[in-house]
């Protein structure tokens, strides 16, 4: 699980984003980051901006606590889901692995 860290701050998550698909989507694990279909092409910001507000949807946090860290430029990111408590960072970790079982 080498995609997903906890931390002081909150929930660090490797994605891999394939834009300009035909829906958003996690699909699975990608050279160990979670993979992220997204409708949105890497154009102006577009994927980033919508990699941050589906993660956010994703794990049931507001877009304003999912910040990308780093990878702006790139298809894979490192994006940090910020919680309040432990409890709320796990929520986020099962919720994640969730995804990648059903994916």
């Amino acid at each position: 699980m080498n995609y997903l860290k906890k931390s002081a701050d909150g929930v660090a998550l490797t994605v891999y984003v394939q834009p300009r698909s035909s829906k958003n989507a996690v699909v699975g694990i990608h050279a160990d980051a979670l993979k992220v279909k997204l409708k949105a092409p890497p154009v102006d910001g577009a994927a980033n901006k919508m990699c941050v507000e589906f993660v956010a949807k994703t794990v049931g946090l507001p877009k304003s606590a999912v910040e990308i860290l780093s990878g702006h430029t790139s298809r894979t990111k490192r994006l940090l889901c910020r919680t309040t408590s432990d409890v709320e960072s796990e929520k986020i970790v099962h919720a994640i692995e969730a995804l990648v079982e059903k994916g």
